[in-house]
């Protein structure tokens, strides 16, 4: 899951080399914080955060484990 987030992202952004993808385990699922630069956010995000919430949608449909949620925060 990390390495597809890190694909998809990198792809959106302006300065790939900059994006860090931090896979921070919880008790009822797993967070993953995406660094990048703060030029970069916006294109992360999309327009009213449709780009986000695709991605979010994605992560959780490929956890494939019901109970298991999967978290995607953006960090500056």
């Amino acid at each position: 899951m990390q390495a597809f987030l890190e694909y998809v992202v990198t792809t959106l952004v302006d300065f790939p080399n900059e994006v860090e993808v931090l896979r921070i385990p919880r008790e009822n699922g797993i967070l993953f914080e995406l660094r990048l630069r703060s030029s970069d956010i916006g294109k992360v995000v999309g327009k009213q955060g449709q780009t986000i919430a695709a991605i979010r949608t994605i992560a959780n449909a490929a956890a494939g484990q019901p109970g298991v949620r999967i978290d995607v925060e953006i960090v500056e």
